[in-house]
């Protein structure tokens, strides 16, 4: 009997580090059962969408600014998504909110990669480098990395897995956010994408359990 392949929708908006880490983990088997059906950017100079063609990955640009209005890009990113006819959502830097209808039409379905160890810097205008000069600024001793699924408000989705990182004597912003990248972020994604793509997890009051 053919086993059920995951069909994975990558949203990203920039160099896509974080899909390279995926596709890398689905290639060498890491990740069982799972394929990325689509690449989604907001940018169409999106490295991101690069990587995709460089592994015959289709690569698609829905972008707000080509929408007179914001309703009319939530509806095509909808529609986008139901098109591939994905099964899970994986904001991997994707620097857009995602519309109500997409969070309700996936509910449980859409996860991101969140470089903190939440309910530390997370929330609005916690993104990117924001975070890590954050992190820095108070003095933090240890930082890290989670992966939560996505609901209405800004972080505060159920927290499938977190790793920690230490922060360094002398650490910039820019040296911090690649170690949790490394040590973190592109192993707990892939992680998350198995545990999901295997039926490993439910979500329980709002709490991810381990089936």
């Amino acid at each position: 009997m053919e086993r059920f392949m995951l069909k994975i929708a990558v949203l990203v908006s920039g160099g896509g580090t974080n899909l390279q880490a995926i596709i890398d983990k689905i290639e060498d088997g890491t990740i069982e059962n799972a394929k990325i059906e689509v690449v989604i950017s907001n940018k169409k100079d999106a490295y991101a969408l690069e990587r995709a063609k460089n592994h015959n990955i289709a690569g698609v640009c829905i972008s707000p600014k080509e929408f007179q209005t914001r309703e009319e890009f939530n509806v095509a990113l909808l529609e986008a998504l139901e098109e591939y006819q994905v099964d899970l959502v994986v904001l991997a830097g994707y620097l857009v909110i995602v519309p109500e209808n997409v969070i309700e039409r996936f509910r449980n379905r859409i996860i991101n990669i969140h470089p903190s160890l939440i309910p530390s810097f997370c929330g609005d205008g916690f993104y990117g480098l924001h975070v890590h000069e954050a992190v820095l600024a108070r003095g933090n001793k240890v930082t890290g990395a989670t992966v939560h699924f996505v609901d209405e408000g800004t972080d505060t989705g159920p927290i499938i897995l977190q790793k920690a990182v230490n922060v360094e004597e002398g650490d910039t912003p820019e040296v911090l956010q690649r170690r949790v990248m490394e040590e973190a972020e592109w192993n707990i994604l892939p992680e998350a994408i198995h545990l999901i793509a295997n039926d490993k997890i439910q979500v329980v009051d709002n709490l991810v359990r381990r089936k």
